[in-house]
């Protein structure tokens, strides 16, 4: 993490500059996502994991899967 307060661990000096590629926003999750340089980030989940839709029929064979 980093802070623009002097007196915390972690601050930036006054002359650097943080170069920002994208602000997402992600509104469901309620934050906002900044990249700074090359950076591949993870998808959200949905609200109802796919693991829910899975199960067995009645001759034993698994159901539900993608």
């Amino acid at each position: 993490s980093l802070t623009v307060d002097p007196k915390q661990r972690g601050s930036l000096p006054d002359e650097h500059r943080l170069p920002v590629r994208e602000v997402r926003l992600c509104a469901g999750a309620g934050f906002i996502v900044v990249v700074c340089g090359d950076i591949m980030t993870m998808p959200g989940l949905p609200r109802n994991p796919a693991a829910l839709n899975i199960g067995l029929n009645k001759s034993g064979e698994i159901t539900g899967l993608f």
